[in-house]
């Protein structure tokens, strides 16, 4: 028998994080022991309250069978009163919201609940792989908004012709944002909200990042509207539960219950027992400050190597990632590799594999992508040896 994949799967290239996984191996199969900031997956152990919680949850729900699709009641009051407390934002949690598997597969698959076949999407470029690949698979177009360091990586959305607006369907938006660590302003989240309102689109708001951040809190765009809007939210970088898989959707009334009937199609829900982790995490800010602190300490020790080897200042002001642009004359890939050498080891995402060339500009090209997710230790070696043998 010869299998055939799909169109749509036989046009992807790899996904990215997993060519930086290829190149990390081959450096340990070399016998030498990189240090990787490459896939932002937090190394510092989940909170002793959320694991504690996760086990008796265990024992509890030992007869609980399949979880609801949407999430216990217990959970989604739990999201609702911590937006209220956080961003002052009252949801009502039986209408405007949704236990997701995680951000990523709410992600991928919001815009099959919307899309019919030619729909556009509009994406920040850099973006998370999975607004391209979430729009493909639901038979739609993408149209990728370059985020600028002089535009302060706001997207510029008066550049987009009104063609492409009279076909679009979702805005995605992503402030703190991955990979840049910009910070939206309130201005921004109003024209977003605007662009949306005036054109019929809905503006999808990824905020995955909202509690990394190292100045003035960062906003939710549910502060300005819910109406046509949505944000997407995890509990991985807030609480360091990239493996537990549980995120949740809010906002629009309308939107959210469309993409609730969309899920019962596609899964079965979040585990009843990480749900209650999940309520655990929520219940604690002590630990959340922790990681802040730690994810500062570590970008304040990298940025000033980076400096030091005579590259530019590239400080973040959120989110766990330093955009950092490369020496003059380098380009993304070129600089990867150069950090790959054995002296220093130390592995990066190519801005260029997190971007997209698109009307002749690919904006991560002379970029790199530093997830600062090594142990503290491990920051400190690598910053030495940056400072040594970075020429």
């Amino acid at each position: 028998m010869q299998t055939k994949i799909s169109n749509r799967l036989s046009s992807l290239t790899g996904y990215a994080f997993a060519e930086v996984d290829n190149e990390v191996a081959k450096l340990r199969k070399s016998g030498i022991a990189p240090i990787d900031f490459g896939v932002g997956d937090p190394k510092e152990p989940t909170p002793e309250i959320v694991r504690n919680a996760i086990k008796k949850a265990v024992d509890e729900r030992k007869s609980s069978g399949y979880p609801s699709y949407i999430g216990t009641d217990e959970y989604r009051k739990a999201l609702a009163e911590w937006t209220r407390r956080r961003f002052g934002v009252n949801l009502d949690y039986q209408k405007e919201i949704t236990s997701t598997i995680g951000a990523k597969e709410a992600v991928f698959n919001f815009p099959e609940a919307f899309l019919n076949l030619g729909d556009y999407v509009i994406m920040p470029n850099p973006g998370y792989p999975p607004y391209e690949r979430g729009t493909l698979f639901a038979e739609g177009r993408s149209y990728y908004v370059p985020l600028l360091k002089e535009k302060d990586y706001l997207m510029d959305l008066s550049s987009i012709p009104r063609e492409i607006v009279k076909k679009t369907k979702i805005l995605w938006i992503n402030y703190p944002n991955n990979p840049t660590g910009a910070v939206a302003t309130e201005e921004f989240f109003r024209e977003a909200i605007d662009f949306g309102h005036d054109n019929n689109i809905i503006v999808a708001s990824d905020e995955c990042y909202t509690e990394i951040y190292y100045g003035k809190k960062p906003h939710s765009i549910l502060e300005f509207s819910k109406e046509g809007v949505v944000s997407f939210q995890s509990f991985s970088k807030r609480s360091a539960m990239t493996g537990y898989r549980i995120g949740w959707v809010a906002g629009d009334e309308s939107i959210v219950s469309a993409f609730k009937k969309l899920k019962t199609n596609i899964d079965s829900g979040t585990p009843t027992f990480i749900q209650d982790a999940a309520i655990a995490a929520l219940s604690d800010e002590k630990h959340v400050e922790k990681m802040r602190q730690e994810y500062k300490e570590k970008r304040d020790i990298l940025v000033d190597a980076l400096v030091s080897a005579g590259l530019e200042d590239c400080t973040p002001n959120a989110t766990l990632y330093i955009w950092q642009k490369t020496p003059k004359g380098i380009n993304s890939v070129e600089f990867a590799k150069k950090l790959l050498q054995k002296e220093i080891a130390v592995v990066v995402t190519p801005g260029a594999w997190i971007s997209k060339k698109f009307n002749g500009l690919n904006p991560g090209e002379n970029y790199v992508r530093f997830a600062l997710v090594p142990t503290l230790d491990e920051t400190k070696k690598a910053a030495e040896r940056i400072k040594r043998y970075l020429r």
